[in-house]
């Protein structure tokens, strides 16, 4: 009798697909007990998953107390949202261009290390400085940056390791640069250049950021946004910039920093390439390749983009430094993504 049933619902789905309008789009998966699994999860630290498919808010759900309104530290998934100021403020003139040298925007850096580095290397993780976040003992570690006094003095401090542009090393102090540029080439704090041309825009009313002991917004991370605008941020760049009818940022410069730049599948599982403070990994699904941009924060604090499924995936998580955090993420992301295939909402690349 199961059996009947069961063929009786899959021919009825199998009817109502039929009689879609040519060109409609398919139904959306139900996606409520694919993110009710993770109610089970072991680690009481996943705190919101939000999905937006083709614009509309498709699932939402909090885990171990956290609510829709919870502000939640995105750590270093914030260095995205800094990618996102530099364009910016490309868009509206204030800095030329991402051949320009650190020292253009941030004169004191003038004779430092990374004062003639061009920006483009700073926004890949390529600025040559002897930076590496998963070095303790590296000059400049991002540990000793937050630790100290001046964190301009100890930027302009830190030695070179390669010539710029060569290597691929992730850290903080490099990000941190990128801030201090938006800063001195708007002529006031990046945090309010944001409000004004990114939260605000995007109706965006409630958030914080963290700024040093100098005075400088972390650029490098310790931003605090819902999941909700977590993902309302992801659409916007799903939508190659602009969002309900409004321009943010240009499509070529979310273009320029989504793309794959640099090869990094060796030194990163959970990524292929990098952009400008962006990465960006293909996933095989039921067959189907999808690709995926990404910013990502300590702990699984995740923006996924997924143009070819018309996807993005939130994720606000607090496993800061324990790496089944990452992990737990993607295994949602994927689980999302196994859904949407399934659906027949994904096309491949």
């Amino acid at each position: 009798m199961r059996g009947v049933r069961a063929l009786r619902r899959s021919t009825c789905a199998l009817i109502a697909l039929l009689a879609l309008p040519a060109g409609a789009a398919s139904p959306s998966p139900d996606l409520g007990p694919v993110l009710a699994h993770w109610d089970r999860d072991e680690h009481p630290d996943l705190r919101g998953v939000v999905v937006i498919h083709r614009g509309q808010r498709v699932a939402e759900r909090y885990y171990n107390g956290a609510t829709a309104d919870e502000l939640h530290d995105i750590r270093s998934a914030g260095k995205s949202i800094t990618a996102l100021l530099v364009g910016i403020a490309i868009d509206r003139g204030a800095i030329r261009s991402v051949d320009d040298p650190v020292s253009r925007y941030w004169t004191d850096a003038a004779g430092s290390a990374i004062g003639p580095v061009a920006l483009r290397d700073v926004l890949s993780m390529r600025s040559g400085l002897a930076a590496f976040d998963e070095d303790p003992a590296s000059p400049g570690n991002e540990d000793r940056m937050d630790e100290a006094a001046d964190p301009l003095a100890f930027v302009l401090a830190v030695p070179r390791e390669t010539n710029p542009g060569t290597r691929y090393r992730y850290n903080s102090t490099t990000t941190y640069v990128a801030g201090v540029v938006v800063a001195k080439a708007t002529h006031g704090s990046m945090a309010d250049f944001a409000r004004q041309r990114l939260f605000a825009p995007l109706g965006i009313a409630r958030w914080r950021w963290d700024s040093d002991a100098a005075g400088i917004t972390k650029g490098q991370g310790n931003l605090r946004l819902t999941t909700r605008d977590l993902a309302q941020i992801g659409e916007m760049v799903r939508n190659k910039g602009q969002l309900g009818g409004r321009r943010i940022v240009s499509a070529r410069w979310v273009s320029a920093m989504t793309a794959p730049l640099v090869g990094i599948a060796d030194s990163d599982p959970y990524a292929d390439h990098y952009g400008y403070f962006w990465y960006r990994k293909t996933h095989q699904v039921d067959g189907t390749a999808v690709t995926v941009s990404f910013a990502s924060g300590n702990g699984g604090n995740k923006i996924y983009v997924v143009p070819g499924c018309d996807l993005v995936v939130g994720i606000t998580s607090a496993a800061y430094g324990r790496g089944y955090g990452q992990r737990r993420s993607e295994a949602i992301l994927k689980a999302v993504l196994a859904a949407e295939v399934g659906a027949g909402h994904c096309r491949a690349g």
